[in-house]
């Protein structure tokens, strides 16, 4: 799986808007600056979020955005889905779409594993508990297992 520079950019904008939660609408230029990303990349990326309801605009001087739901009602899936889609294809396509004969027929259930992996993860973790830097402690204890921070 590949966490594209799309998703990532709009995990990290997600979570900045949590982290101000409240304090009315942040401008995109903001965003981009403290988060580094590039400003025209973010606007596609803000404009995709508040097509798919994470995030509503407002324009004018006051203007900016902020989160159309509740941190905890926005998991990190939500949002990857948003900009990119599916979260596991293969060569495009959603596992549940493909069809496998002969020696590869394994292969299907391999994927579908797989990707029910990766939701588990993706899906148990929201923008609040980003904000807050608390993961669930499944996922803690994956990221503190030494193989898992290791490139074979």
């Amino acid at each position: 799986m590949r966490i594209s520079a799309r998703a990532d950019y709009a995990v990290r904008a997600v979570l900045e808007l949590a982290v101000r939660q409240g304090n009315g609408p942040v401008k995109a230029e903001e965003i981009a600056a403290v988060q580094d990303i590039p400003h025209k990349f973010l606007e596609g990326i803000l404009g995709d979020l508040r097509r798919a309801g994470i995030v509503d605009s407002r324009r004018g001087g006051g203007g900016g955005y902020r989160l159309a739901r509740a941190a905890p009602a926005i998991t990190v899936a939500d949002v990857i889905r948003a900009v990119d889609g599916p979260i596991v294809s293969v060569r495009g396509e959603r596992p549940t779409g493909l069809a496998y004969t002969g020696t590869a027929r394994p292969l299907l259930p391999l994927w579908i594993a797989l990707r029910a992996n990766v939701r588990r993860i993706l899906e148990g973790v929201t923008v609040a508990d980003l904000a807050a830097d608390a993961l669930p402690e499944p996922v803690r204890a994956l990221a503190a297992e030494p193989a898992a921070w290791e490139n074979p």
